[in-house]
């Protein structure tokens, strides 16, 4: 007759552990689940099930910045800045004004590799909130290649 409980007592166990991580993600935007999500990112299958959850939503809150996201992804382990340029380019301006804004919320502005691809990023961050892609007229940027 006991063991009819155990039933009831795995449902309240996990009832109790998902009001547990409510909570967690409630207190200060999520501050102490964080580290629990990343130990549990290290098993595969929760990982993939992360991965799955944080793209669904940024597809629903930002479809420009999830498709950005799908082109970027693939070369984003690669720290081959020729590569990353060509996915880059391949980028709706759409899909670069969302790219750059997310990026530029998180403070992670893609690390340019020399000069040129500095610029470069300037001047897409420049495009996307509006302003000339030339920056000034041509006679400073005369002077500056010297």
């Amino acid at each position: 007759m006991w063991w009819l409980y155990i039933p009831l007592v795995v449902i309240g166990l996990l009832l109790l552990l998902f009001l547990a991580v409510v909570l967690l993600g409630r207190y200060k935007n999520g501050a102490l689940l964080r580290p629990v999500i990343a130990r549990l990112s290290r098993i595969g299958f929760m990982r993939r099930f992360f991965t799955r959850v944080s793209t669904a939503a940024i597809e629903r809150q930002n479809p420009e910045l999830a498709s950005a996201l799908k082109k970027i992804n693939p070369v984003a382990s690669n720290p081959n800045p020729q590569a990353v340029q060509k996915a880059m380019s391949r980028l709706t301006p759409a899909e670069r004004r969302a790219y750059m804004e997310a990026a530029g919320e998180q403070g992670t502005v893609p690390d340019s590799a020399n000069l040129q691809m500095r610029r470069q990023a300037e001047r897409m961050q420049q495009q996307a909130r509006g302003g000339r892609p030339g920056g000034g007229s041509s006679a400073s940027r005369k002077r500056k290649r010297r």
